[in-house]
Protein backbone atom coordinates (compact mmCIF):
# COMPACT_ATOMS: atom_id res chain seq x y z
CA UNK A 1 0.00 0.00 0.00
CA UNK A 2 1.24 3.51 -0.83
CA UNK A 3 2.64 5.65 1.96
CA UNK A 4 0.16 8.19 3.35
CA UNK A 5 0.17 11.54 1.54
CA UNK A 6 -1.20 13.15 4.68
CA UNK A 7 -1.28 12.24 8.33
CA UNK A 8 -4.90 13.37 8.73
CA UNK A 9 -7.65 14.28 6.26
CA UNK A 10 -10.52 16.32 7.71
CA UNK A 11 -13.88 16.41 5.94
CA UNK A 12 -15.50 19.80 6.52
CA UNK A 13 -14.01 23.23 7.17
CA UNK A 14 -16.58 24.60 9.56
CA UNK A 15 -15.57 25.68 13.08
CA UNK A 16 -14.95 22.09 14.22
CA UNK A 17 -12.86 21.06 11.22
CA UNK A 18 -10.85 24.28 11.09
CA UNK A 19 -10.15 24.17 14.82
CA UNK A 20 -9.09 20.53 14.66
CA UNK A 21 -6.73 21.29 11.77
CA UNK A 22 -5.09 24.10 13.72
CA UNK A 23 -4.70 21.89 16.79
CA UNK A 24 -3.05 19.12 14.76
CA UNK A 25 -0.64 21.54 13.10
CA UNK A 26 0.67 22.62 16.51
CA UNK A 27 2.25 19.16 16.58
CA UNK A 28 3.56 19.22 12.99
CA UNK A 29 0.89 16.84 11.70
CA UNK A 30 0.35 16.93 7.90
CA UNK A 31 -3.29 17.98 7.47
CA UNK A 32 -5.62 18.25 4.49
CA UNK A 33 -9.03 19.88 5.06
CA UNK A 34 -11.74 19.27 2.45
CA UNK A 35 -14.63 21.72 2.14
CA UNK A 36 -17.51 20.94 -0.21
CA UNK A 37 -18.47 24.59 -0.78
CA UNK A 38 -16.34 26.52 -3.25
CA UNK A 39 -17.01 29.88 -1.63
CA UNK A 40 -17.65 30.70 2.03
CA UNK A 41 -21.30 31.23 2.91
CA UNK A 42 -22.48 34.68 1.87
CA UNK A 43 -25.37 34.86 4.32
CA UNK A 44 -25.02 36.35 7.78
CA UNK A 45 -25.89 34.32 10.84
CA UNK A 46 -25.05 35.23 14.41
CA UNK A 47 -23.65 32.51 16.65
CA UNK A 48 -22.45 32.65 20.24
CA UNK A 49 -19.25 31.41 21.83
CA UNK A 50 -19.86 30.37 25.42
CA UNK A 51 -17.43 30.65 28.32
CA UNK A 52 -15.56 27.37 27.84
CA UNK A 53 -15.04 27.96 24.13
CA UNK A 54 -13.73 31.45 24.89
CA UNK A 55 -11.31 29.94 27.41
CA UNK A 56 -10.07 27.45 24.82
CA UNK A 57 -9.55 30.27 22.33
CA UNK A 58 -7.55 32.14 24.98
CA UNK A 59 -5.44 29.01 25.55
CA UNK A 60 -4.30 29.15 21.94
CA UNK A 61 -3.88 32.92 21.72
CA UNK A 62 -6.89 33.27 19.42
CA UNK A 63 -9.31 35.20 21.59
CA UNK A 64 -7.79 38.59 20.84
CA UNK A 65 -8.39 37.93 17.14
CA UNK A 66 -12.05 37.17 17.73
CA UNK A 67 -13.02 39.91 20.16
CA UNK A 68 -13.00 42.82 17.66
CA UNK A 69 -15.46 40.91 15.47
CA UNK A 70 -18.03 40.11 18.15
CA UNK A 71 -20.33 41.63 20.71
CA UNK A 72 -20.17 40.65 24.36
CA UNK A 73 -23.29 40.04 26.40
CA UNK A 74 -23.85 38.80 29.96
CA UNK A 75 -23.63 35.06 30.62
CA UNK A 76 -27.23 34.69 31.73
CA UNK A 77 -30.68 33.84 30.41
CA UNK A 78 -29.51 30.96 28.23
CA UNK A 79 -31.45 28.03 29.70
CA UNK A 80 -34.78 27.73 27.85
CA UNK A 81 -34.58 31.53 27.35
CA UNK A 82 -35.65 32.03 30.96
CA UNK A 83 -34.71 35.62 31.71
CA UNK A 84 -32.37 35.63 34.70
CA UNK A 85 -29.19 37.65 35.20
CA UNK A 86 -25.86 35.80 35.29
CA UNK A 87 -25.26 33.85 38.49
CA UNK A 88 -22.64 34.84 40.98
CA UNK A 89 -19.51 32.74 41.21
CA UNK A 90 -18.68 32.14 37.56
CA UNK A 91 -14.97 31.35 38.04
CA UNK A 92 -13.74 32.52 34.66
CA UNK A 93 -11.86 35.48 33.29
CA UNK A 94 -14.15 35.20 30.25
CA UNK A 95 -17.59 35.05 31.86
CA UNK A 96 -19.62 36.36 28.94
CA UNK A 97 -21.11 35.30 25.62
CA UNK A 98 -19.39 36.49 22.45
CA UNK A 99 -21.85 36.85 19.59
CA UNK A 100 -20.40 37.06 16.09
CA UNK A 101 -21.15 36.22 12.49
CA UNK A 102 -20.77 32.52 11.75
CA UNK A 103 -19.01 33.25 8.46
CA UNK A 104 -16.50 35.50 10.23
CA UNK A 105 -15.75 32.85 12.84
CA UNK A 106 -15.20 30.24 10.13
CA UNK A 107 -12.95 32.63 8.22
CA UNK A 108 -10.82 33.44 11.26
CA UNK A 109 -10.43 29.80 12.28
CA UNK A 110 -9.67 28.74 8.69
CA UNK A 111 -7.05 31.48 8.41
CA UNK A 112 -5.53 30.20 11.64
CA UNK A 113 -5.38 26.63 10.28
CA UNK A 114 -3.74 27.78 7.03
CA UNK A 115 -1.38 30.09 8.88
CA UNK A 116 0.02 27.18 10.92
CA UNK A 117 0.39 24.99 7.85
CA UNK A 118 -2.84 23.13 7.07
CA UNK A 119 -3.88 22.68 3.44
CA UNK A 120 -7.52 23.63 2.75
CA UNK A 121 -9.18 22.58 -0.51
CA UNK A 122 -12.53 24.13 -1.39
CA UNK A 123 -14.94 22.51 -3.82
CA UNK A 124 -13.78 19.07 -2.72
CA UNK A 125 -15.62 16.49 -0.65
CA UNK A 126 -15.35 12.87 0.47
CA UNK A 127 -17.41 10.47 -1.67
CA UNK A 128 -15.83 7.17 -0.69
CA UNK A 129 -13.34 5.61 1.71
CA UNK A 130 -11.49 2.39 2.34
CA UNK A 131 -9.36 1.71 5.37
CA UNK A 132 -6.82 -0.91 6.32
CA UNK A 133 -4.39 -1.44 9.15
CA UNK A 134 -2.04 1.28 7.89
CA UNK A 135 -4.33 4.07 6.78
CA UNK A 136 -7.37 5.33 4.88
CA UNK A 137 -7.82 5.81 1.15
CA UNK A 138 -10.23 8.67 0.52
CA UNK A 139 -12.09 9.15 -2.76
CA UNK A 140 -12.79 12.80 -3.57
CA UNK A 141 -15.62 14.35 -5.55
CA UNK A 142 -13.22 15.48 -8.29
CA UNK A 143 -12.06 11.92 -8.94
CA UNK A 144 -8.78 12.18 -7.02
CA UNK A 145 -7.78 9.67 -4.36
CA UNK A 146 -5.70 10.62 -1.36
CA UNK A 147 -4.11 8.48 1.29
CA UNK A 148 -3.95 9.39 4.99
CA UNK A 149 -3.20 7.76 8.29
CA UNK A 150 -6.54 8.99 9.69
CA UNK A 151 -9.77 10.57 8.46
CA UNK A 152 -12.02 12.74 10.63
CA UNK A 153 -15.59 13.53 9.62
CA UNK A 154 -16.47 17.08 10.63
CA UNK A 155 -19.01 17.30 7.82
CA UNK A 156 -22.20 18.12 9.69
CA UNK A 157 -25.43 16.46 10.71
CA UNK A 158 -25.88 14.78 7.31
CA UNK A 159 -22.27 13.56 7.43
CA UNK A 160 -21.13 11.62 4.38
CA UNK A 161 -18.26 10.12 6.39
CA UNK A 162 -20.64 8.78 9.03
CA UNK A 163 -22.89 7.26 6.36
CA UNK A 164 -19.96 5.68 4.52
CA UNK A 165 -18.84 4.13 7.80
CA UNK A 166 -22.31 2.73 8.39
CA UNK A 167 -22.41 4.24 11.88
CA UNK A 168 -25.94 4.41 13.26
CA UNK A 169 -27.39 7.80 14.24
CA UNK A 170 -30.24 6.90 16.58
CA UNK A 171 -32.46 9.39 18.35
CA UNK A 172 -35.74 11.19 17.87
CA UNK A 173 -36.90 12.75 14.60
CA UNK A 174 -38.15 16.32 14.58
CA UNK A 175 -41.63 16.83 16.03
CA UNK A 176 -41.77 20.61 15.75
CA UNK A 177 -40.38 23.06 13.25
CA UNK A 178 -39.31 26.66 13.70
CA UNK A 179 -38.30 29.45 11.36
CA UNK A 180 -35.27 31.51 12.36
CA UNK A 181 -33.76 34.40 10.48
CA UNK A 182 -32.18 37.82 10.64
CA UNK A 183 -33.84 40.70 8.81
CA UNK A 184 -34.87 44.31 9.00
CA UNK A 185 -38.13 45.19 10.74
CA UNK A 186 -40.38 48.15 9.94
CA UNK A 187 -42.51 48.17 13.10
CA UNK A 188 -41.60 50.52 15.97
CA UNK A 189 -39.97 49.04 19.10
CA UNK A 190 -43.02 49.65 21.29
CA UNK A 191 -45.26 47.63 18.96
CA UNK A 192 -42.73 44.80 18.88
CA UNK A 193 -42.47 44.76 22.68
CA UNK A 194 -46.24 44.74 23.14
CA UNK A 195 -46.80 41.89 20.68
CA UNK A 196 -43.89 39.93 22.14
CA UNK A 197 -45.47 40.13 25.59
CA UNK A 198 -48.90 39.18 24.23
CA UNK A 199 -47.82 36.22 22.10
CA UNK A 200 -45.19 35.11 24.60
CA UNK A 201 -47.86 34.21 27.15
CA UNK A 202 -48.84 31.22 25.04
CA UNK A 203 -45.94 30.67 22.58
CA UNK A 204 -42.33 30.51 23.77
CA UNK A 205 -40.81 29.84 20.33
CA UNK A 206 -41.60 33.38 19.20
CA UNK A 207 -39.45 36.48 19.43
CA UNK A 208 -37.98 39.44 17.63
CA UNK A 209 -34.67 40.47 19.20
CA UNK A 210 -32.70 43.51 18.04
CA UNK A 211 -29.14 42.70 16.95
CA UNK A 212 -28.09 46.24 16.12
CA UNK A 213 -27.96 48.31 12.94
CA UNK A 214 -31.71 47.80 12.38
CA UNK A 215 -31.42 44.01 12.18
CA UNK A 216 -33.62 41.70 14.28
CA UNK A 217 -33.42 38.00 14.94
CA UNK A 218 -36.87 36.61 14.14
CA UNK A 219 -38.09 33.27 15.47
CA UNK A 220 -41.60 31.91 14.84
CA UNK A 221 -43.18 28.43 14.79
CA UNK A 222 -43.37 26.97 11.29
CA UNK A 223 -45.67 23.93 11.46
CA UNK A 224 -47.28 23.34 8.08
CA UNK A 225 -45.19 25.89 6.18
CA UNK A 226 -43.57 23.26 3.95
CA UNK A 227 -43.77 19.51 3.49
CA UNK A 228 -40.04 19.45 2.66
CA UNK A 229 -38.01 20.40 5.72
CA UNK A 230 -34.86 20.72 3.63
CA UNK A 231 -36.45 23.41 1.47
CA UNK A 232 -35.13 26.88 2.42
CA UNK A 233 -37.82 29.19 3.83
CA UNK A 234 -38.82 32.41 2.07
CA UNK A 235 -39.55 35.86 3.39
CA UNK A 236 -43.19 35.11 2.58
CA UNK A 237 -43.07 32.15 4.97
CA UNK A 238 -41.92 34.45 7.78
CA UNK A 239 -44.58 37.04 6.97
CA UNK A 240 -47.29 34.36 6.89
CA UNK A 241 -46.32 32.85 10.24
CA UNK A 242 -45.83 36.19 11.96
CA UNK A 243 -49.33 37.26 10.90
CA UNK A 244 -50.74 33.92 12.07
CA UNK A 245 -49.30 34.29 15.58
CA UNK A 246 -49.13 38.06 16.09
CA UNK A 247 -51.66 39.47 13.63
CA UNK A 248 -48.89 41.46 11.92
CA UNK A 249 -45.73 40.73 10.01
CA UNK A 250 -43.96 43.71 11.66
CA UNK A 251 -42.94 44.97 8.24
CA UNK A 252 -40.07 42.45 7.98
CA UNK A 253 -37.91 42.88 4.90
CA UNK A 254 -34.38 42.59 3.52
CA UNK A 255 -33.47 39.24 5.12
CA UNK A 256 -29.77 38.51 5.39
CA UNK A 257 -30.21 34.93 6.57
CA UNK A 258 -33.21 32.58 6.84
CA UNK A 259 -33.40 28.98 7.97
CA UNK A 260 -35.64 26.41 9.56
CA UNK A 261 -34.83 23.95 12.31
CA UNK A 262 -36.57 21.10 14.02
CA UNK A 263 -36.06 19.44 17.38
CA UNK A 264 -34.44 16.26 16.05
CA UNK A 265 -32.01 14.80 18.56
CA UNK A 266 -29.47 12.17 17.51
CA UNK A 267 -26.16 10.74 18.73
CA UNK A 268 -23.75 8.58 16.75
CA UNK A 269 -23.47 5.02 18.03
CA UNK A 270 -19.70 5.36 18.04
CA UNK A 271 -17.23 8.18 17.42
CA UNK A 272 -14.55 5.93 15.93
CA UNK A 273 -14.29 3.03 13.51
CA UNK A 274 -10.65 2.05 13.11
CA UNK A 275 -8.80 4.99 11.60
CA UNK A 276 -11.90 7.09 10.95
CA UNK A 277 -13.39 9.38 13.60
CA UNK A 278 -16.36 11.75 13.90
CA UNK A 279 -16.58 15.16 15.56
CA UNK A 280 -19.04 18.02 15.84
CA UNK A 281 -22.47 17.73 14.23
CA UNK A 282 -21.36 14.58 12.41
CA UNK A 283 -21.46 12.92 15.84
CA UNK A 284 -24.43 14.68 17.45
CA UNK A 285 -27.36 16.94 16.56
CA UNK A 286 -29.90 18.65 18.79
CA UNK A 287 -32.14 21.72 18.82
CA UNK A 288 -30.26 25.04 18.94
CA UNK A 289 -31.84 26.18 22.19
CA UNK A 290 -29.10 27.32 24.55
CA UNK A 291 -26.68 27.82 21.65
CA UNK A 292 -24.55 24.78 22.49
CA UNK A 293 -24.01 22.98 19.16
CA UNK A 294 -21.15 25.03 17.72
CA UNK A 295 -19.44 25.11 21.11
CA UNK A 296 -19.79 21.36 21.55
CA UNK A 297 -18.05 20.80 18.21
CA UNK A 298 -15.18 23.20 18.95
CA UNK A 299 -14.65 21.46 22.28
CA UNK A 300 -14.65 18.06 20.52
CA UNK A 301 -11.81 19.39 18.35
CA UNK A 302 -9.76 20.51 21.36
CA UNK A 303 -10.19 17.14 23.04
CA UNK A 304 -9.34 15.15 19.92
CA UNK A 305 -6.56 17.27 18.41
CA UNK A 306 -3.67 16.58 20.78
CA UNK A 307 -4.64 12.91 21.19
CA UNK A 308 -4.75 12.26 17.45
CA UNK A 309 -1.48 14.15 17.03
CA UNK A 310 0.09 11.93 19.70
CA UNK A 311 -1.08 8.86 17.79
CA UNK A 312 0.38 10.18 14.54
CA UNK A 313 3.66 11.20 16.17
CA UNK A 314 4.04 7.78 17.75
CA UNK A 315 4.11 8.60 21.44
CA UNK A 316 0.46 8.09 22.40
CA UNK A 317 -0.19 5.62 25.21
CA UNK A 318 -2.19 2.62 24.00
CA UNK A 319 -5.65 3.80 25.04
CA UNK A 320 -5.21 7.57 24.63
CA UNK A 321 -7.17 7.91 21.39
CA UNK A 322 -10.03 5.87 22.85
CA UNK A 323 -10.44 8.46 25.61
CA UNK A 324 -11.78 10.90 22.99
CA UNK A 325 -15.08 9.04 22.72
CA UNK A 326 -15.03 7.99 26.38
CA UNK A 327 -14.86 11.65 27.45
CA UNK A 328 -16.82 13.48 24.76
CA UNK A 329 -19.75 11.16 24.14
CA UNK A 330 -21.12 11.53 27.71
CA UNK A 331 -20.81 15.31 27.33
CA UNK A 332 -22.89 15.13 24.16
CA UNK A 333 -25.44 12.92 25.91
CA UNK A 334 -25.82 15.56 28.60
CA UNK A 335 -26.25 18.33 26.01
CA UNK A 336 -28.90 16.31 24.20
CA UNK A 337 -30.75 15.81 27.48
CA UNK A 338 -30.66 19.46 28.49
CA UNK A 339 -31.85 20.57 25.05
CA UNK A 340 -34.70 18.06 25.28
CA UNK A 341 -35.64 19.60 28.63
CA UNK A 342 -35.40 23.13 27.25
CA UNK A 343 -37.65 22.30 24.31
CA UNK A 344 -40.26 20.89 26.68
CA UNK A 345 -40.08 24.07 28.74
CA UNK A 346 -40.85 26.08 25.59
CA UNK A 347 -44.02 24.13 24.86
CA UNK A 348 -47.29 26.06 25.14
CA UNK A 349 -49.02 23.13 26.90
CA UNK A 350 -50.20 23.79 30.49
CA UNK A 351 -47.99 21.11 32.08
CA UNK A 352 -44.65 22.27 30.60
CA UNK A 353 -45.63 25.88 31.31
CA UNK A 354 -46.25 25.03 34.96
CA UNK A 355 -42.80 23.42 35.13
CA UNK A 356 -41.32 26.49 33.44
CA UNK A 357 -42.87 28.79 36.07
CA UNK A 358 -41.51 26.57 38.83
CA UNK A 359 -38.01 26.47 37.31
CA UNK A 360 -38.09 30.25 36.82
CA UNK A 361 -38.77 30.55 40.54
CA UNK A 362 -36.00 28.08 41.43
CA UNK A 363 -33.49 29.96 39.29
CA UNK A 364 -33.86 32.79 41.75
CA UNK A 365 -31.56 30.66 43.93
CA UNK A 366 -28.00 31.35 42.80
CA UNK A 367 -26.90 27.71 43.10
CA UNK A 368 -29.64 26.59 40.69
CA UNK A 369 -28.88 29.39 38.23
CA UNK A 370 -25.14 28.63 38.47
CA UNK A 371 -25.72 24.90 37.88
CA UNK A 372 -27.78 25.45 34.73
CA UNK A 373 -25.43 28.07 33.29
CA UNK A 374 -22.54 25.73 34.05
CA UNK A 375 -24.20 23.10 31.88
CA UNK A 376 -24.86 25.46 28.98
CA UNK A 377 -21.39 27.01 29.01
CA UNK A 378 -19.53 23.69 29.64
CA UNK A 379 -17.47 25.04 32.54
CA UNK A 380 -18.69 22.31 34.89
CA UNK A 381 -17.51 19.34 32.80
CA UNK A 382 -15.54 16.81 34.80
CA UNK A 383 -13.98 13.94 32.89
CA UNK A 384 -13.72 10.66 34.76
CA UNK A 385 -10.02 10.17 35.51
CA UNK A 386 -10.66 7.89 38.48
CA UNK A 387 -10.69 8.67 42.16
CA UNK A 388 -9.01 11.82 43.39
CA UNK A 389 -9.59 15.42 44.44
CA UNK A 390 -12.61 17.23 43.05
CA UNK A 391 -10.29 19.25 40.81
CA UNK A 392 -9.18 16.10 38.97
CA UNK A 393 -10.72 15.98 35.48
CA UNK A 394 -11.99 19.55 35.61
CA UNK A 395 -10.80 22.54 33.65
CA UNK A 396 -8.53 25.03 35.40
CA UNK A 397 -9.54 28.71 35.19
CA UNK A 398 -7.15 31.30 33.77
CA UNK A 399 -5.36 32.05 37.05
CA UNK A 400 -2.41 34.37 37.60
CA UNK A 401 0.90 32.53 37.28
CA UNK A 402 4.50 33.70 37.22
CA UNK A 403 3.59 37.32 36.65
CA UNK A 404 1.26 36.44 33.76
CA UNK A 405 -1.79 34.36 32.96
CA UNK A 406 -2.05 30.57 32.91
CA UNK A 407 -3.60 30.30 29.44
CA UNK A 408 -0.72 32.23 27.91
CA UNK A 409 1.45 29.22 28.77
CA UNK A 410 -0.76 26.85 26.74
CA UNK A 411 -0.50 28.48 23.33
CA UNK A 412 1.68 25.66 21.98
CA UNK A 413 -0.81 22.88 22.75
CA UNK A 414 1.53 21.09 25.16
CA UNK A 415 0.96 19.75 28.66
CA UNK A 416 1.99 21.85 31.67
CA UNK A 417 3.20 21.01 35.15
CA UNK A 418 2.45 23.70 37.74
CA UNK A 419 4.78 23.01 40.66
CA UNK A 420 4.33 24.95 43.88
CA UNK A 421 6.89 22.81 45.73
CA UNK A 422 9.88 23.38 43.48
CA UNK A 423 10.86 19.74 43.90
CA UNK A 424 9.33 18.04 40.84
CA UNK A 425 10.56 17.66 37.25
CA UNK A 426 9.00 16.59 33.94
CA UNK A 427 12.25 14.84 33.04
CA UNK A 428 12.13 12.92 29.77
CA UNK A 429 8.70 14.32 28.92
CA UNK A 430 10.05 17.84 28.41
CA UNK A 431 9.43 17.58 24.65
CA UNK A 432 5.67 17.29 25.38
CA UNK A 433 5.16 18.93 28.76
CA UNK A 434 6.25 22.38 29.94
CA UNK A 435 7.21 23.19 33.53
CA UNK A 436 6.47 26.17 35.75
CA UNK A 437 7.80 26.27 39.29
CA UNK A 438 5.96 29.02 41.18
CA UNK A 439 5.19 28.91 44.89
CA UNK A 440 2.84 31.89 44.55
CA UNK A 441 0.34 30.30 42.11
CA UNK A 442 -3.14 30.62 43.61
CA UNK A 443 -4.01 26.92 43.61
CA UNK A 444 -5.47 24.76 46.34
CA UNK A 445 -3.02 21.98 45.51
CA UNK A 446 0.75 21.51 45.76
CA UNK A 447 1.21 20.56 42.09
CA UNK A 448 -1.05 20.15 39.09
CA UNK A 449 -0.49 18.45 35.73
CA UNK A 450 -2.55 19.98 32.93
CA UNK A 451 -3.37 18.28 29.64
CA UNK A 452 -3.12 20.36 26.44
CA UNK A 453 -6.89 20.94 26.58
CA UNK A 454 -6.61 22.57 30.01
CA UNK A 455 -8.09 19.73 32.07
CA UNK A 456 -6.39 18.63 35.27
CA UNK A 457 -4.74 15.23 34.75
CA UNK A 458 -3.07 14.90 38.16
CA UNK A 459 -2.95 16.57 41.58
CA UNK A 460 -0.25 15.71 44.11
CA UNK A 461 3.33 16.26 45.27
CA UNK A 462 5.22 13.00 44.65
CA UNK A 463 7.62 12.46 41.75
CA UNK A 464 6.88 8.75 41.36
CA UNK A 465 3.12 9.36 41.23
CA UNK A 466 3.67 12.21 38.77
CA UNK A 467 5.79 10.00 36.51
CA UNK A 468 3.01 7.41 36.37
CA UNK A 469 0.50 10.04 35.26
CA UNK A 470 2.92 11.57 32.77
CA UNK A 471 3.21 8.12 31.20
CA UNK A 472 -0.57 7.67 31.29
CA UNK A 473 -1.26 10.84 29.32
CA UNK A 474 1.97 11.51 27.45
CA UNK A 475 3.41 8.05 26.81
CA UNK A 476 6.79 6.69 27.69
CA UNK A 477 9.59 9.22 27.90
CA UNK A 478 12.10 9.00 25.04
CA UNK A 479 14.68 7.48 27.36
CA UNK A 480 12.49 4.52 28.37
Amino acid sequence: MDSPMFDVVIAGCGPTGAMLAAELRLHDVRVLVLEREIEPASFVRIVGLHIRSLELMAMRGLLERLLPHGRQRPAGGFFAAIAHPPPEGLDSAHAYLLGMQHSVLVRLLSERAIEVGAEVRRGSAVVGLEQDSEGVTVDLSDGERVRASFLVGCDGGRSTVRKLLGVGFPGEPARTETLMGEMEVGAPPEEIAAKMAEVGRSTKQFWLKPLGEGIHQVVVPAAGVSEDREEPPTLGDFQQQLRAFAGTDFGVHSPRWMSRFGDATRLAETYRVGRVLLAGDAAHIHPPTGGQGLNLGIQDAFNLGWKLAAQVRGWAPGALLDTYEAERRPVAEDVLDNTRAQMELQSSEPGPQAVRRLLTELMGFNDVNRHLIGKITAIDIRYDFGEGPDLLGRRLPDVDVGGGRLYDLLHGGRGLLLDRTGHLVVGGWSDRVDYLGDRTVGLEAPCILLRPDGHVAWVGDGQQDLDQHLARWFGLSPGD
